[in-house]
C-alpha cells in the first residue's frame, strides 16, 4: 500500500541568541560570570599553564574598560568576585590584585582597534602553541575548521613576551577583521562579541589545530574545496554559532561548580 511523503523542505529550529538586558548592571554581571566561566572550562580543558594566558571582557558601560584575571591565580579558581577592572592606561581601577602585562599590552590594543569585540581569550595550549611554531594558517580539512577559513591571521614575528603596546597594535593588525589570529611560536588569540563566542572558538581553534598536526602526522589531508569551505565557514563560523555552542559548556560547569558565582 502506497504511501504518501511529504517532499515540502524541513524548517529547522531557529538557532537562539544571546540574551538583551535592560540595565547596564544586569550586563555587565552578566559578562562577568561568562567571563568566570571560561576561565574554569579553560582549566578543564588543560589550557592553564603557569600563570600565562587572559581573557577579557569589555566593560558594557566604560567601554574603554575591561574585565580580566587577575595575574597568578589559576583558572580553576577564579570567581566572579576575583574579576579586575582594568582601564585604558592599564591600571587597576576594581579588585585589588595585580594583571598581567602582557594581557593589558595585547588585549587593551584589540579591543581598541575593534569596536565590536567585547571579549578577547588567549592561552598556551598545548596543540596552538605547537600548530604556531609552523607558521602557517590551518587549512579547511574538517568541518569544524572551516569556521576559520579566510577569518584567521597569522602574526609572525615574535620576538619575546609581549610587554609593549606597539606590539598588541601589530597582533591587532594580524587579527584584522577576523575572529582569530595565531601568534607564531606563542600560540592562539580569539575574539567575539561575546564571552561565549570568544571561549566556545578558541576550543574549537585549539581542537582544529590537534586535528590538523595528527592528520599530517599520518599522511597528506584532503582538503576541503574553496566553495564548499566558503559555505561552511557561514553556517559554522558565525557569531551566534559560536555563542550557541557555548551553551552546553556552561551548563555543565555552573552545575559542576557553582562557587564561580561567588
Amino acid at each position: 500500500m502506497a504511501t504518501n511523503v511529504s517532499t515540502a523542505p524541513i524548517k529547522l529550529t531557529k538557532t537562539p541568541e544571546p540574551p538583551v538586558f535592560k540595565t547596564l548592571s544586569e550586563e555587565r554581571l552578566h559578562r562577568k560570570q561568562r567571563l568566570a566561566s571560561a576561565f574554569r572550562i579553560f582549566a578543564k580543558f588543560g589550557f592553564s599553564e603557569g600563570v600565562a594566558g587572559h581573557i577579557t571582557a569589555r566593560d558594557p558601560e566604560l567601554e574603554d574598560h575591561f574585565w580580566v584575571n587577575p595575574f597568578g591565580m589559576h583558572f580553576s579558581q577564579i570567581r566572579v568576585s576575583d574579576l579586575v577592572l582594568v582601564n585604558e592606561h592599564g591600571q587597576v581601577v576594581e579588585g585589588d590584585r595585580p594583571i598581567n602585562e602582557a594581557a593589558f599590552a595585547i588585549h587593551s590594543r584589540i579591543h581598541m582597534s575593534r569596536p565590536d569585540v567585547v571579549a578577547a581569550a588567549h592561552a598556551h595550549s598545548i596543540y596552538g602553541k605547537t600548530w604556531s611554531s609552523l607558521g602557517r594558517f590551518l587549512d579547511p580539512l574538517t568541518q569544524d575548521a572551516c569556521a576559520f577559513y579566510e577569518d584567521h591571521g597569522l602574526y609572525d614575528d615574535y620576538t619575546g613576551v609581549v610587554y609593549d603596546v606597539s606590539e598588541g597594535d601589530r597582533i591587532g593588525a594580524a587579527l584584522g577583521n577576523h575572529k582569530a589570529v595565531i601568534l607564531q611560536n606563542h600560540g592562539l588569540l580569539t575574539v567575539g562579541k561575546t564571552v561565549d563566542e570568544a571561549a566556545w572558538f578558541f576550543i574549537s581553534m585549539e581542537r582544529c589545530c590537534q586535528s590538523q598536526l595528527m592528520a599530517e602526522a599520518v599522511g597528506k589531508p584532503k582538503l576541503i574545496s574553496h566553495e564548499s569551505a566558503v559555505t561552511a565557514q557561514k553556517q559554522v563560523g558565525a557569531p551566534n554559532v559560536g555563542w550557541f555552542q557555548y551553551q552546553p559548556l556552561w551548563d555543565v560547569i555552573t552545575r559542576e561548580q557553582p562557587d564561580l558565582f561567588d
